[in-house]
């Protein structure tokens, strides 16, 4: 069963906005954080609240949306093939950094991340 770790919004400086999210909610910018990816959550968040993550892009919303879950399995082969029997498909499939993933859509297009590791501080 995939479990939700991350909203993850497209921006143009992932630290600015990771820097406002972490202020409103009260929570921690992670210590690798940059303006090109930056991640919040950290021990005042909830344990039972997904992280934010917040990625740079030059063009947000072409062809990407600017939000999207981030999902992760224990056993990312099976849960690949349980998305695809609800109705999921595949766009593409990643291994970057030593994270491999996939970005999914559902049934109406709407793209989302599923990957094999936990990635939360």
């Amino acid at each position: 069963m995939a479990i939700l770790s991350a909203v993850t919004m497209d921006c143009h400086n992932a630290l600015e906005q990771a820097n406002f999210w972490a202020g409103v909610l009260g929570w921690a910018v992670g210590p690798h954080a940059s303006k090109d990816f930056a991640i919040v959550g950290g021990p005042n968040r909830p344990a039972d609240a997904a992280n934010l993550l917040f990625i740079s892009q030059d063009e947000i919303g072409v062809p990407r949306k600017r939000n999207h879950l981030d999902l992760q399995s224990f056993d990312l082969a099976r849960e690949v093939a349980r998305l695809i029997e609800l109705g999921a498909s595949i766009v593409h499939e990643r291994d970057e950094d030593g994270v491999r993933w996939y970005t999914m859509s559902d049934p109406e297009g709407n793209e989302f991340f599923l990957s094999e590791q936990p990635q939360s501080f």
